[in-house]
């Protein structure tokens, strides 16, 4: 039996609980959600404010150079690149993850057909963050050169249809849903030994798993910076290509910023010679600004010790739900394998809508996921192994007490 006495020893125990204090918590809240949203950085505010009123109200325009908001998305990429094995000049900040999967699905795919032209395949999971698939279909359709997309359960499929013609593999590192962990370099080598190129959606791994996109020699990567790195909601995404395919192809959303010479105002367009060329247009900098809050707190620590925390933290959570709510039918589709486990856990549960929300309405933070998923986010920089312990008291209640029944919770909202 874990006891709560035994959940405070470990969090006096934690190496990293200092850094709960670099993050503006509301009290009396649990939050449990940041794989979804991460929280705000103490910082941030004063930086925000420091940005509005010296950058854009004092210096103004002056500020693209004073303020260098020019190389800002590439200063930043080079500080998240510590996080995801990439060296100097090999990752952009940039627009959205959805973007910037165009671009590079763009680029793998102009790759491919220069060499293997019969190849006409793009494989995703059905399970992929429908926004993937959604870019893959309507990239097929918009090149209409008789691509097609093929979906697959998992890694035991994906040995199968490596054996057709596929181009390009596009696969979450970290599954949204379930919280399934890839093994990224032994994906790799099956994808590679069939000629195939590989991009990784890092959206629920970067901040949460350690890995080292050039060490497994991935080629492409994108992913959010506004989940497990708290940079603010929808700040700009972050975009790794390896050096090894950069300038074989510019991306086809050729903006300005990715000219190799910009300020020439030239009537026809030429990519910059660097990670630059994935760039569009005018970046969003004040958003992107506040990246670096998040970004230089992880700097301050290292992965392998985050990851550590993280799987105490799941492996308490799951243990905890089947000490306390083992009654109450939810049912795990997180694997308990730490090889194979993310930062978030899930369980389903037929009611799994109504709990999540008698959860908030208690403090409790998670979300939920089409179909009956309660999702929990495991963010190990701002919790600790008592919040786990509160959080599994507060779902036992509403499970005892049948609070989930409440109709209020059966009113969905627009974004759940």
């Amino acid at each position: 039996m874990i006891s709560y006495q035994q959940c405070l020893d470990w969090d006096q125990q934690d190496q990293l609980k200092v850094f709960k204090d670099e993050f503006a918590l509301p009290e009396n809240v649990i939050y449990l959600d940041g794989n979804s949203l991460g929280a705000r950085p103490k910082n941030s505010l004063n930086y925000a404010q420091y940005i509005i009123q010296q950058q854009w109200g004092e210096d103004l325009i002056n500020s693209w150079n004073k303020a260098d908001w020019w190389g800002l998305p590439t200063r930043l990429g080079d500080k998240v690149g510590q996080l995801i094995g990439a060296k100097t000049g090999e990752t952009v900040i940039s627009d959205s993850t959805t973007l910037n999967l165009f671009k590079v699905l763009s680029a793998a795919v102009k790759i491919q057909a220069a060499q293997f032209p019969q190849r006409k395949i793009i494989v995703a999971e059905k399970d992929a963050f429908p926004t993937d698939i959604y870019i893959i279909e309507g990239f097929i359709d918009l090149i209409n050169q008789g691509y097609q997309v093929e979906l697959i359960e998992g890694a035991e499929e994906l040995e199968q249809v490596l054996e057709k013609d596929v181009a390009v593999v596009v696969l979450s590192h970290v599954n949204y849903r379930t919280g399934y962990f890839y093994d990224m370099s032994t994906i790799n080598q099956r994808i590679h030994a069939k000629k195939a190129l590989i991009i990784w959606d890092l959206c629920h791994s970067v901040g949460a798993v350690p890995m080292d996109l050039n060490q497994t020699s991935t080629d492409f990567a994108i992913g959010c910076t506004y989940k497990y790195l708290n940079g603010g909601p929808g700040s700009p995404a972050l975009l790794w290509v390896n050096p090894k395919h950069r300038d074989q192809f510019w991306q086809p959303l050729s903006g300005w910023w990715g000219h190799k010479k910009p300020f020439d105002m030239a009537q026809h367009y030429e990519p910059a010679n660097n990670i630059r060329r994935y760039l569009c247009g005018t970046q969003p900098i004040i958003s992107m600004s506040l990246i670096e809050c998040g970004v230089d707190i992880f700097l301050k620590t290292d992965m392998q010790k985050i990851r550590e925390k993280s799987l105490q933290l799941t492996d308490l959570l799951m243990a905890l739900i089947e000490q306390e709510c083992s009654e109450f039918g939810f049912e795990l589709i997180t694997p308990q394998d730490h090889q194979y486990r993310g930062s978030h856990v899930s369980y389903q549960h037929p009611h799994g809508y109504e709990i999540i929300q008698a959860l908030i309405a208690r403090g409790v933070i998670g979300d939920y996921r089409e179909p009956e998923v309660l999702r929990f986010g495991i963010t190990p920089l701002y919790l600790g192994f008592e919040d786990i312990w509160h959080a599994v008291q507060h779902l036992k209640a509403i499970m005892q007490q049948q609070e989930w029944k409440n109709e209020r919770y059966l009113v969905r909202s627009e974004v759940t």
